[in-house]
């Protein structure tokens, strides 16, 4: 078993239940030095506390099992302002501004980006820009297949 699914198994529940979701852990090494990268993720935007939080929970644990051999950068961070979105989890993004790509375009559109307004069980309406009009587009659901959080300029 590699060292990113053993410290994945060793740290996993605990950030879980801290409320934590999507742990992601990865072990590469860059320029001379080893980084052991640990992403998280919640609902809620990922505070610099969150990242505290986490590290102060997993070092001594990291220490005690002593998985890695040698010295190591420990980087807890979050997936970042344009994390991807579960399809099948949009409704928890109503009011969010996203960007989706779909499988069928949209009026020649394969990516749109705008604010998620409403999420059904067969549609989703985002509101987005033409030029400077703003307009509301209806998209079934099943022609989403990627969809993440997008910075609005």
């Amino acid at each position: 078993m590699g060292i990113e699914k053993q410290v994945l198994e060793l740290i996993e529940k605990p950030i879980n239940e801290l409320g934590y979701i999507n742990v992601s852990v990865s072990f590469v090494r860059e320029s001379g030095t080893s980084y052991l990268r640990v992403l998280i993720d919640k609902d809620e935007v990922i505070s610099l506390d969150d990242i505290i939080a986490v590290n102060d929970l997993i070092s001594p644990m990291l220490d005690k099992a002593d998985l890695i051999p040698g010295a190591y950068v420990l980087d807890v961070s979050s997936y970042g302002a344009e994390k991807k979105i579960d399809v099948n989890n949009l409704e928890k993004y109503v009011g969010k501004y996203v960007n989706i790509h779909l499988s069928n375009p949209y009026k020649g559109e394969n990516y749109l980006e705008g604010d998620l307004i409403e999420v059904t069980k067969d549609s989703v309406t985002l509101s987005y820009k033409v030029k400077t009009r703003v307009t509301n587009a209806i998209i079934n659901r099943k022609d989403i297949d990627k969809a993440r959080l997008a910075i609005k300029f």
